[in-house]
């Protein structure tokens, strides 16, 4: 009974555990429960604490970039301002300068008329016939006045270069400020837009790489003077473009006053130049009464001689014809007695008196053929005198009264 119990049970002791191993293995059933219980308590302390800890720090950290954010703001208003004032500034000078410019255009262009003013009484004056066309004074105050003309229209001209390049300058300037503006304007509604996100925004999301430095990227002293720079470029035109415009006033007003100056000298050689005229057609006309009256004198002379000569012709046919008649007496009788002498001293004496008076005849009709051109000369000096003066007068100084005013000449 014994052996078949023992041989039913044999296979069947090696796969139990003992009552000690039982309780051991209880044991350290509970024991790991009690550790995992444990540590699973510390973890969550541990988890609460850190999530505590990690929620501030995120909160903290979070705050001190929106507080960044904010600071940045301020510094891209700040210098979005300086760069909108500036931009105002240059745009501002430029218009003024647009407004120089125009002036300097409409100053060139005034100066033509006294150019045309100028030309037009030198080819009047080239019509002056004999020796009435002389250089005189003012020949060589309206060559003056061209050559003043010219220089002034050379000055204006390179003053108006200047100008178109200051702005041309001004808007490049202004433009580089216009970018950078926009480039401020872009970034702050950026930042604004990144400041105003908050943990319960709908619109945000993961960005992976985002955390990642970018190329080309500047850095706050670079960026600040950056723009410092551009600002400072700008300064630099509008003072510029200032003192031009302090230059172009300077030279319209100098070369204004300048033709007006030149152009009174013109008329002062003119209205001195048409006096001396008048006058001597006034001295020619009296020597030309003279020459007329000596005219009419000189030819109730001539014939006067002429008659006296005439009168000449019988006293001398009487002296010859008694000295013919007394040939004839008779002998002794033809006696060279006081009445032949007297007789031959008569005939003598009305010779040398006809030829005397003939002699003053010639000189007389000399006379009268001399004076007759001096008249003629007289007159064509006379009529070469109002000639000039129309010329001077009517033509030229008529014309002079176009000439601009100051207010046209100085670009108004």
């Amino acid at each position: 009974m014994f052996s078949s119990s023992g041989v039913a049970t044999a296979g069947y002791r090696t796969a139990k555990y003992t009552t000690e191993e039982w309780f051991q293995n209880n044991q350290s059933k509970y024991f790991q429960a009690f550790a995992d219980r444990d540590n699973a308590e510390n973890i969550r302390h541990q988890s609460k604490k850190m999530s505590s800890e990690t929620e501030a720090t995120t909160m903290r950290t979070q705050s001190d970039s929106t507080k960044k954010l904010g600071e940045r703001l301020q510094d891209i208003f700040f210098w979005k301002s300086e760069l909108q004032r500036e931009i105002e500034d240059l745009t501002s000078e430029t218009d003024l300068l647009l407004g120089q410019k125009t002036r300097l255009e409409k100053a060139l262009d005034a100066t033509e008329i006294p150019q045309a003013i100028a030309t037009d009484n030198l080819q009047c004056r080239e019509r002056r016939v004999g020796s009435d066309l002389v250089k005189d004074s003012v020949e060589v105050e309206l060559l003056n006045e061209l050559d003043l003309i010219q220089s002034i229209q050379e000055l204006l001209k390179r003053t108006l270069d200047q100008a178109i390049n200051q702005i041309r300058s001004n808007r490049e300037a202004k433009q580089t400020l216009e970018l950078d503006w926009s480039d401020k304007y872009e970034a702050y509604n950026i930042d604004d837009k990144c400041g105003r996100y908050s943990n319960q925004s709908t619109d945000i999301q993961y960005h992976m790489n985002s955390a990642k430095f970018q190329d080309h990227i500047s850095h706050p002293e670079s960026w600040t003077e950056f723009t410092r720079q551009n600002i400072s470029n700008a300064v630099r035109e509008q003072l510029t473009s200032i003192d031009l415009r302090g230059l172009i006033d300077k030279v319209i007003q100098d070369t204004a006053d300048d033709l007006r100056d030149q152009c009174a000298a013109v008329d002062r050689a003119l209205a001195k130049r048409c006096e001396e005229m008048n006058t001597a057609k006034v001295k020619m006309e009296q020597h030309l009464d003279s020459i007329l009256n000596q005219i009419g004198a000189q030819e109730k002379n001539i014939v006067a001689l002429h008659q006296a000569i005439r009168d000449k012709e019988a006293p001398m046919k009487v002296a010859q014809t008694r000295l013919y008649d007394r040939s004839f007496r008779p002998n002794m009788e033809l006696c060279r007695d006081h009445v032949q002498l007297r007789l031959v001293n008569e005939v003598g004496e009305i010779t040398e008196s006809i030829e005397s008076l003939q002699r003053k005849y010639e000189e007389a009709k000399q006379s009268l053929s001399n004076m007759e051109d001096t008249r003629m000369m007289l007159e064509k000096e006379i009529s070469n005198k109002l000639h000039s003066l129309f010329i001077d007068r009517e033509k030229c100084m008529t014309h002079r009264t176009r000439y601009p005013t100051v207010i046209r000449l100085t670009g108004y």
